[in-house]
């Protein structure tokens, strides 16, 4: 499946629904986007890697969050 994300066609391969692939690598799109409206003199690059550490920051914290919220659950199981 091919996906085009800034302008650049990428080849992916994956065992998930088609639908799936297209709306994460829009998502990708729309981040790397933002910062470079935000700043033009970035490089595609560099936005790239700034959009997957900011990316990877949102999953960190959305773990947490979840990892937390397990906790809570299990407490309140175990009352």
């Amino acid at each position: 499946m091919q996906v085009d994300i800034c302008g650049e066609t990428y080849t992916l391969k994956a065992e998930l629904p088609r639908e799936h692939i297209v709306t994460v690598a829009a998502y990708v799109d729309c981040r790397i986007r933002e910062l470079m409206q935000r700043n033009p003199r970035l490089s595609l690059t560099k936005a790239a890697v700034l959009a997957a550490i900011n990316i990877a920051d949102e999953l960190h914290r959305l773990q947490e969050s979840y990892e937390g919220l397990v906790k809570i659950i299990e407490t309140e199981r175990v009352k």
